[in-house]
């Protein structure tokens, strides 16, 4: 009976993400505010349903009554977001809050059934991420400052960086952080944020050569940084993200054909400088064959999509810790190993359609330091789910970054919650200035 219950379910949450998938990329046509919002709350009741069965299964599978405690603080927590965002500012963009609680609540689901233990320190780091985030959209509509500091923004990005490289110590070959009494602290992740905010205090200021040359230093100073650091990963989301708003900026080909040049450059001398870039692009080529020298992580992750298939074996049916780090680096490979290849394509579909509506917006935006933000904020997003999910599925060389949302890590998460709050910051502000604009006429 169990296992009935089990193989249902997966083909309902199927089905509920694939509805709330097409909702997100219908409501882009929907002009009528009426329809949209009804589209909106169609997407937060097929979420609280699909959060809802996968906790049932995991309860009737495993009779743990701390499973139903944190479901319940969990919902509070999603349905709280979702209200009280709405009720203090109504006019952020609800497709971005809506897909941010629903991926938050699938990455709740995936780390229950990895490890209690872990679901329950990310949810209060979403609590506080969320309560942080409260005052977020006030300091971007309300500041008329953040594009003065551009000094201070390549002061606190380099000194903070460079703290690592002192202080860090080593996690997974790289030095990522430090700990303060008791809590791990990846400063990395917050320096991409304050990065984005100095290159468009820079080239709002001036995209005149010299002054680009000063700004692309700075950058590669960075970058180098964290690859003295072996943090190869966020090096390669920094450059990728400085060179799109690069040219942005400037709209000048030459530039991004250069960077590329360099870029690639970089990666010869780090593939012969680094073992561990060495062996990962060794295990890129062949994990089956580099299994006993690198390539088990990789191997187990394209084992544990091939067994899922399209529909996915069921919650608690899968072995996805037989992968090291699941539910860091691996999570989107145990998604769709119990809950399907169809379940993890609509979950890369739901994180496009938040890309897109940071593009929507940053069209809309006359501010060319807002406009830059948006920009580097929805191309670093995006392109580290392409890092994490391409890594995973050996599509590109593992870079040991996480799956925004979904992912355990505390840095990531709360990161993530502040770019996405920056964004309904700038948004709010778009909104306020085309009310005084039409006053106005």
């Amino acid at each position: 009976m169990g296992n009935i219950i089990v193989q249902l379910s997966k083909y309902l949450m199927i089905l509920m993400i694939t509805v709330y998938t097409y909702l997100c990329f219908s409501i882009f046509g929907y002009y009528d505010p009426d329809k949209k919002k009804r589209c909106l709350r169609k997407q937060n009741v097929l979420m609280f349903v699909m959060h809802l069965t996968a906790f049932l299964v995991m309860y009737l599978e495993k009779k743990d009554t701390k499973i139903l405690a944190l479901y319940l603080m969990q919902v509070t927590l999603l349905g709280g977001t979702i209200l009280l965002y709405s009720f203090i500012y109504p006019k952020v963009s609800r497709l971005v809050v809506n897909n941010m609680c629903m991926l938050l609540s699938i990455g709740f689901i995936m780390i229950t059934r990895l490890n209690y233990d872990k679901a329950a320190k990310q949810y209060l780091i979403a609590a506080a991420g969320i309560v942080l985030c409260l005052v977020i959209p006030i300091i971007i509509r309300k500041a008329r400052f953040l594009s003065e500091w551009r000094i201070l923004y390549g002061i606190i990005g380099i000194v903070s960086l460079a703290v690592v490289v002192v202080v860090g110590k080593v996690s997974y070959g790289a030095m990522l952080g430090f700990t303060v009494a008791g809590i791990n602290i990846q400063p990395s992740e917050l320096v991409k944020i304050v990065f984005v905010f100095f290159v468009a205090s820079s080239f709002k200021r001036s995209t005149e050569f010299k002054d680009i040359v000063v700004t692309t230093a700075v950058a590669a100073f960075h970058v180098l940084i964290l690859v003295a650091s072996k943090d190869l990963g966020a090096a390669l989301i920094i450059f990728v993200v400085y060179l799109v708003m690069l040219y942005v900026a400037t709209h000048q080909p030459l530039y991004i054909l250069a960077g590329l040049g360099a870029g690639s450059a970089g990666a010869v001398v780090a593939y012969h400088l680094f073992t561990h870039v060495k062996t990962r692009v060794n295990v890129w080529r062949d994990p089956f064959g580099t299994y006993d020298k690198g390539g088990y992580q990789v191997a187990q992750s394209l084992f544990a999509i091939g067994s899922g298939s399209w529909f996915g074996m069921g919650l608690l049916k899968g072995n996805p810790t037989a992968i090291p780090y699941v539910e860091a680096d691996f999570i989107f490979s145990s998604i769709c190993e119990e809950l399907g290849v169809i379940f993890g394509m609509c979950l890369i579909l739901i994180c496009i359609s938040s890309f897109l509506e940071m593009m929507r917006i940053s069209v809309q935006i006359h501010d060319r330091f807002y406009q830059l933000i948006v920009y580097g904020i929805g191309i670093m997003y995006i392109f580290q789910i392409f890092l994490t999910v391409g890594g995973g599925t050996k599509f590109i060389p593992l870079t040991g970054v996480t799956l925004p949302f979904i992912s355990y890590g505390g840095s990531s998460v709360m990161t993530t919650m502040i770019m996405f709050f920056i964004i309904q910051g700038i948004y709010i502000r778009l909104q306020k200035e085309g009310e005084r604009r039409s006053g106005k006429k």
